[in-house]
């Protein structure tokens, strides 16, 4: 059973099953999925399906395109009015801009998913590399630096209660964090310098580094702001002037608590 089936969400099956076709079409990125692709992948009959994706397509949350289904506009909507609600993803393309040891550098913005990190926000000031990732999408969070800075926030015994068993342990090349114990360690150097690292766990020759953006408020989500950085500018120099801005960025994002005062 699913993260989302075994959920509330259980109690309205055709919202559950709705909300996996989207998940899915998500994660095909732009390919086309026909109306039997996605009721064979996701174990819907096709009568189901078929109902289903007329009442997506209706509001617009996916559309037909070349005999199948993407996703739709809707949905573009639906995220840019999510992401309009943190002020921290408004602002920070403008500090990426102003600080000038991250303007010319690959950085991103992301919050914890379960096991994986959703990126919320991505500023391009160089090119981009094979592996990097773009809004919206999700990555293991076992292997990247905002993953790694974000779990880092959970108790061991939480940590142990997502990757149970191995579950979830994503591996991209030799370097990446492939079992429990590997990753708890990881987590607790993490805490101790106060900064994550993927040393190559993505990809060989980037270095990511990362650091947290604590929540304004206790309902809100915590944050991450990474830097990738490409060979050969992954020398120690350069991530510690990247740490230096990623720290100063981190405290601009903070939403300053208002305190009313004394009457």
């Amino acid at each position: 059973m699913s993260e989302l089936e075994s959920g509330a969400g259980a109690a309205a099956p055709a919202v559950v099953r709705a909300l996996r076709i989207l998940d899915y079409l998500a994660e095909s990125r732009a390919q086309i999925r026909t109306l039997s692709d996605i009721a064979r992948e996701l174990g819907i009959a096709k009568s189901s399906t078929s109902n289903l994706c007329a009442a997506l397509e209706e509001g617009r949350l996916i559309r037909r395109s070349g005999g199948g289904y993407v996703l739709g506009r809707r949905t573009v909507e639906l995220g840019s009015a999510y992401l309009s609600s943190f002020d921290q993803v408004r602002e920070f393309y403008r500090i990426c801009e102003e600080n000038p040891a991250l303007s010319g550098r690959l950085v991103q913005i992301a919050m914890l998913d379960g096991p994986r990190v959703l990126y919320l926000a991505v500023y391009e000031g160089q090119d981009r590399f094979p592996m990097s990732a773009s809004v919206g999408d999700r990555y293991p969070a076992s292997s990247t630096a905002v993953g790694t800075a974000l779990l880092a926030e959970l108790d061991p015994g939480q940590v142990a209660a997502i990757y149970e068993g191995g579950r979830h342990l994503v591996t991209f090349t030799e370097n990446s964090t492939a079992t429990l114990e590997a990753l708890q360690e990881k987590l607790r150097l993490t805490r101790e310098r106060g900064f994550a690292l993927d040393a190559g766990e993505v990809h060989p020759s980037v270095v990511g580094i990362a650091v947290v953006i604590p929540a304004a408020k206790a309902a809100d989500p915590s944050f991450a702001i990474g830097v990738s950085l490409v060979a050969p500018d992954t020398g120690e120099e350069s991530r510690a002037e990247v740490l230096a801005a990623l720290d100063q960025a981190a405290r601009a994002l903070t939403a300053p608590v208002l305190v009313p005062e004394s009457l």
